[in-house]
């Protein structure tokens, strides 16, 4: 597996709240539904994006941005807009004043706003559950980047705006499938910039000795693994590589390892009915038991109260 997949393999998006929306000048709408991810691909027009710190962004149509939650922020025609809608967590709708606004801006199948033809035509995906996104995809993450389209081009539009107003049978899934895709096409282009700043990890991925070393771990997670072992598949000595290790990538090789076998079983805790004996086994662990310490120990909670949360 190279860098890239592995780090992008973790979208899983599940009844994703999706939709198109639609509105003329003057318009704003609040965000504080602490959403680990949320996808904008500006469809017409123009939008502002002002984070609770830092600058306003624009964007044009072609232009996308994906904002890391929890962090509130605001979209709007103009930064000096006064918000006319709230979204809290559960895609709850309300005026600033805390009057609902449930229903009141529906415009058809999966579209709001205040006018079908407006100005502004933006399809906006949020993930609604951490689990849906890996962690370590979340690490990489900037609180807020924005692709624009002079650097990327998303085939992915057309279809997308003939699938959102779709009301069929499974439609959910489709949407769900289709947004994991513009999630993946915008990181692969967004990591791709000559100016991107992914993990060190994936950096360190072009190093011969640690690039070697990370793929021996990511490709066979459950090899129980040692420094030693690792240093001779490297060709260098225990302590060349556990300096090295650590100078690129941050962390020392084991606890990486540890990581990274966590992660995995986090996943497929998710998105398997496998016991946790089979997963402790498949990522390197001894025992469920094993695996349970460990797993509760860097996520504070046991790895059956994760599946129940994720699930």
């Amino acid at each position: 597996m190279d860098a890239l997949a592995g780090l992008l393999e973790g979208p899983r998006a599940r009844g994703a709240f999706m939709i198109r929306a639609c509105f003329d000048p003057p318009w704003a709408v609040r965000i504080e539904d602490r959403a680990p991810l949320t996808v904008m691909l500006m469809v017409r027009g123009d939008t502002w994006i002002t984070p609770e710190t830092g600058e306003p962004v624009l964007l044009r149509a072609g232009d996308l941005a994906i904002a890391r939650g929890p962090d509130p922020y605001t979209c709007g025609d103009d930064p000096d807009t006064a918000p006319q809608a709230l979204i809290l967590p559960g895609a709850q709708c309300f005026h600033p004043d805390g009057r609902s606004l449930k229903g009141s801006m529906d415009l058809g199948v999966r579209t709001w706003g205040d006018s079908l033809g407006g100005s502004t035509v933006m399809l906006i995906g949020t993930y609604l559950m951490q689990g849906e996104i890996s962690g370590r995809l979340l690490d990489a993450l900037p609180p807020l980047l924005t692709l624009t389209a002079d650097v990327w081009e998303c085939p992915l539009t057309p279809l997308l705006m003939e699938e959102v107003v779709r009301d069929e049978p499974g439609q959910e899934v489709v949407l769900d499938r289709l947004l994991d895709l513009l999630v993946i096409a915008a990181l692969r282009a967004w990591f791709s910039r000559p100016e991107a700043e992914p993990p060190a990890w994936y950096r360190a991925m072009a190093d011969p000795v640690v690039g070697r070393v990370l793929r021996l771990v990511q490709d066979d997670p459950a090899h129980p693994w040692t420094v030693a072992s690792l240093a001779a598949k490297a060709g260098v000595s225990r302590a060349a590589l556990a300096r090295r290790f650590s100078d690129l990538v941050g962390e020392p090789v084991m606890t990486y390892l540890t990581g990274w076998r966590l992660a995995l079983a986090a996943d497929r805790l998710r998105d398997s009915d496998a016991t946790l004996d089979a997963i402790a086994r498949q990522v390197g662990y001894g025992s469920a038991f094993a695996l349970s310490s460990a797993f509760k120990r860097v996520y504070g909670v046991s790895p059956q109260e994760h599946r129940v949360r994720v699930g």
